[in-house]
């Protein structure tokens, strides 16, 4: 159990719950957001009042909080909010918490995507990809799918809260859709042994939406002829994928029959994204 400070100020028991969450990756960010959560505040308004006296029930249940999170309880799970691509996303242990590094997905997506294109997430989670989409491409069609009827509940709420207008389908990846211009996927990329499932956080995170078989690459297996069959000519196929993974996926989408392949690096210099375009079957001029 976390040792409750000898006083209750707001200064002393972020200072006390930080030493606590030493082991996390920020824990003074940590200690600053649960508190600011749990007073439906935020954190310029802890900021301005490091003598401000919290009630006794207050430290309670925020000292349990920080307890889950030193036991590896993602953060947004614990407030149930994420923001991603400057949206408030509510999540839940039945989505994947949305990362930063997958913006880079989503400008990648909007400099390929027209204005009308009919554009699919293929396994949406939260809908973070097509709840982002859909806010920057408000004439495009939008469709989201998941196998997981939990997740889509989420990401529908996501999409009702933000009044952003998204077909929702519950499907293996693609199956049944047809006439996409532009297929975006985040897909589960990690091995089955891989240790970094037992990392902080993630262990918490629903397997379906992390583990891919033995080597990470079946979602890619599935989802690449899947997507040959539902693009349009010409069409995008666009992947987040780990950092090693990169020509593993290039080849599948090679023999599949895609061209125009490339990668895109993140900000931290790792291959992030490889996509590839259906071929253009239309005439060409003589």
């Amino acid at each position: 159990m976390v040792e409750k400070p000898a006083q209750n100020t707001v200064a002393t028991v972020l200072a006390n719950a930080a030493r606590q969450l030493a082991e996390t990756s920020a824990p003074r960010l940590d200690a600053e957001l649960l508190l600011a959560h749990l007073l439906q505040k935020d954190r310029a308004w802890l900021a301005a009042r490091p003598e401000h006296e919290l009630p006794e029930t207050v430290v309670q249940e925020f000292l349990q909080l920080v307890d889950q999170r030193n036991s590896g309880i993602p953060l947004a799970y614990l407030t149930g909010v994420r923001e991603f691509w400057s949206l408030q996303l509510e999540v839940n242990t039945h989505t994947l918490v949305p990362r930063p590094e997958t913006e880079l997905l989503v400008e990648q997506a909007l400099a390929l995507a027209g204005l009308h294109d009919c554009i699919i997430d293929a396994g949406t989670g939260s809908g973070a990809i097509a709840l982002a989409l859909a806010s920057e491409l408000p004439a495009a069609k939008v469709i989201a799918t998941d196998i997981s009827a939990a997740a889509l509940q989420v990401a529908r709420a996501n999409a009702d809260r933000l009044n952003l207008n998204i077909h929702f389908v519950r499907a293996n990846w693609l199956t049944g859709l047809a006439g996409a211009d532009l297929i975006v996927s985040n897909p589960p990329y990690i091995a089955a042994n891989d240790p970094h499932l037992q990392t902080d956080g993630v262990s918490a995170e629903p397997p379906l939406a992390l583990v891919a078989g033995d080597d990470g690459m079946e979602a890619f297996r599935q989802i690449v002829p899947q997507a040959m069959s539902c693009l349009q000519p010409a069409g995008w196929l666009l992947f987040e994928h780990g950092y090693d993974q990169a020509e593993s996926v290039a080849q599948l989408m090679r023999d599949a029959g895609f061209t125009d392949i490339s990668t895109r690096r993140d900000l931290g210099d790792r291959a992030r994204l490889t996509m590839g375009r259906k071929p253009d079957i239309s005439p060409q001029r003589r």
